[in-house]
């Protein structure tokens, strides 16, 4: 059974991989546009006519490769009740997106059992794209133009020990602020080396190379974060929500190196008292 989950996975990934190619043919020639359409959804978000192409996309090649697997995006909801779901971000950043700003991704996640198996993160505008996936372990490709060559390189998270040596990232400080949380930001920014307001996922994929120690964000969806499971964990970190539960289903993350982690947690924890 093991065997046969890793060999199944090793083909989802190929297939992953494979809609993140498709997704940054299209998200780039959006990005292009000058006559971009942008709307605002009735939860006052942002979506961009690429937003919408590229989840079609997705969704259109999954229904030809894995027909009897759910899928769910951020754009249209989700479709079949398969043990199986694929999790779709098309454009995680599209504010970034729709103004010109090349820090946004396209998210892929296959989740099994409620399990995020396969993680995809492409950022071509970065010329960047990660992965990883159970038992594959987590790497980065930063020459993505480069299609004669293997630029792949497997990743790790840091090996620091001490949040005073480590460097931090924690989203926008307005939803800190908007939630009342601003206190424990606080004092990872007086205890910590440094820190930096990088938003949507590349602080996440900075954990996963080793450049940033810990990483946090909250008002977020499962399709903010499947994706980002595996390739974390493969690295070698580890992922939680900001109050201690696994997995991307709790509105919240709190990205480490693994040996930080716990002290992270507690300060966290200490803020709610």
């Amino acid at each position: 059974m093991a065997y046969e989950l890793l060999h199944s996975i090793t083909a989802d990934l190929r297939l992953a991989r494979q809609l993140a190619d498709i997704a940054d043919e299209i998200s780039m020639d959006y990005f292009k546009r000058r006559d971009l359409g942008v709307y605002v959804k009735e939860d006052r978000t942002h979506v961009t006519d690429g937003d919408r192409a590229v989840e079609e996309a997705i969704r259109a090649k999954l229904a030809q490769e894995r027909p009897s697997d759910s899928v769910y995006g951020e754009e249209f909801g989700t479709e079949g009740s398969s043990r199986r779901q694929w999790i779709i971000d098309p454009i995680d950043g599209t504010a970034n997106f729709m103004r010109g700003v090349p820090i946004w991704a396209t998210l892929i996640s296959l989740v099994i059992d409620g399990r995020p198996e396969v993680g995809v993160v492409s950022a071509p505008a970065l010329n960047r794209r990660w992965w990883g996936a159970t038992g594959h372990g987590a790497y980065l490709d930063d020459d993505l133009a480069d299609s004669d060559t293997a630029t792949d390189r497997r990743i790790q998270v840091s090996g620091v020990g001490r949040l005073e040596e480590g460097q931090f990232s924690y989203g926008s400080m307005q939803y800190w602020l908007q939630v009342g949380k601003l206190a424990p930001i606080v004092e990872f920014n007086e205890r910590m080396w440094r820190s930096r307001a990088i938003g949507d996922f590349w602080p996440y994929m900075l954990v996963a190379e080793g450049s940033v120690e810990v990483a946090c964000e909250i008002d977020l969806q499962p399709y903010d974060m499947a994706a980002l499971v595996p390739i974390i964990e493969e690295a070698g970190g580890t992922f939680t929500s900001i109050d201690g539960k696994e997995g991307p289903w709790h509105g919240s993350v709190l990205a480490t190196n693994g040996i930080l982690h716990d002290e992270a947690l507690a300060i966290f924890r200490a803020h709610e008292k």
